[in-house]
């Protein structure tokens, strides 16, 4: 079986991330596609302060987890899409956002030949699902 490529389905994962940043009032910019450990920048103009945010997604709604090699960023936001089992005539349910501090992944990362993390891996990794909060007090 062929590899299924889920390049448009990783950069609509970036912009529903961007989208809802900017419905809630976070200025929000996504980086140029080459930008190494991060692929938005949200800020607070007032403040003079920004966060640098990786995407990460996956197609299905049992994925627990995803591959990461890089840290250069300030929060991580796992997309899980829920497109499995998606046709014509039935709807996918809305994403999960998972939003974590990158240090609280790079943390418990696992550091093998291909570096994952592990939702399971950390225990209360529930706390982060649509936690937007950490985002804007971050850059308060």
């Amino acid at each position: 079986m062929a590899h299924k490529s889920t390049r448009l389905e990783s950069e609509g994962a970036e912009f529903l991330v961007l989208g809802h940043l900017l419905i809630n009032g976070v200025a929000t910019y996504k980086t140029y596609t080459n930008m190494p450990g991060y692929d938005l920048v949200a800020t607070n103009p007032e403040h003079n302060t920004s966060a640098r945010i990786q995407v990460k997604s996956r197609w299905t709604r049992k994925a627990g987890g995803f591959l990461i090699r890089r840290f250069d960023c300030d929060f991580v936001i796992f997309v899980r899409l829920n497109l499995d089992g998606v046709s014509n005539t039935n709807k996918a349910p809305d994403p999960d956002y998972f939003v974590f501090p990158a240090s609280v992944v790079e943390r418990v990362h696992r550091r093998e030949q291909m570096p994952k993390f592990i939702l399971k891996d950390l225990a209360d990794y529930q706390q982060y699902l649509n936690n937007w909060a950490l985002i804007t007090t971050f850059l308060a």
